[in-house]
Parts: C-alpha cells; sequence; structure tokens
C-alpha cells in the first residue's frame, strides 16, 4: 500500500502491479550496473535527485512514470518494443484507434421494470 505524504487517503496496488514496479526496478538497477553508471550518474542523465533514482531501483510506485521510463531507456530496458520505430507506429496505430472510440464514458442507469 502506498501512502500520499500528509493524507490518510490510501492507494492499494494489485499484487501484479506490485511485481511489476519492483521487476522493472530492478531490471533498471542491473542496466545501470551494466552501463557501469552509478546512482549518482543515472540519477544526473534523468534530472532526478540520486534519492530518486534509488525508489525507482526499490520499485516504489510513487516515482512518477516518466522519470522511471526514462531511467529505463538510458540503460536499454526494452519497456513496449525493442526497436524504437516500431513503438512509434504503436503510438499512432493506437492514436487511431483511441479517435474511433467514443471521446467519454458514461455510465446508463439501470431501468427497474416493475410493471409486473
Amino acid at each position: 500500500m502506498a501512502r500520499k505524504k500528509g493524507s490518510t487517503a490510501t492507494r492499494t496496488l494489485s499484487r501484479y502491479g506490485r511485481e511489476a514496479v519492483t521487476l522493472l526496478g530492478q531490471l533498471i538497477r542491473a542496466g545501470r550496473i551494466k552501463h557501469k553508471l552509478s546512482v549518482q550518474e543515472l540519477a544526473d542523465r534523468v534530472g532526478i535527485s540520486r534519492d530518486m533514482m534509488q525508489r525507482i531501483e526499490r520499485g516504489d510506485p510513487r516515482c512518477g512514470i516518466g522519470a522511471v521510463f526514462e531511467a529505463a531507456t538510458i540503460v536499454g530496458v526494452p519497456l513496449f518494443e525493442t526497436e524504437a520505430s516500431r513503438l512509434s507506429e504503436r503510438v499512432a496505430e493506437q492514436g487511431e484507434k483511441l479517435r474511433l472510440m467514443p471521446k467519454a464514458v458514461r455510465k446508463t442507469q439501470a431501468v427497474v421494470k416493475d410493471d409486473f
């Protein structure tokens, strides 16, 4: 469970979500070590603090997704596609699908048939 600083709101993550964040952090750490980068060097390249970089590697789910993805990219962890050009194609494909979908989702009210 993650708790916002100064808040009583609790956000629970599924087991799968927790494990995925942990795995991504481990992959980033392994990539950093493979590339012989210190935590501070990678943090500087990502544009974040050393503390944030350590939290990413520990799998802290409160870290910003942009910083996590940038760290993964820098150390060579593939996120969705192994080829950058294919990722661009998939972004375009998904954009087309989204344009065909409704802009908003509204729940319909259940109609109670009580004329029996």
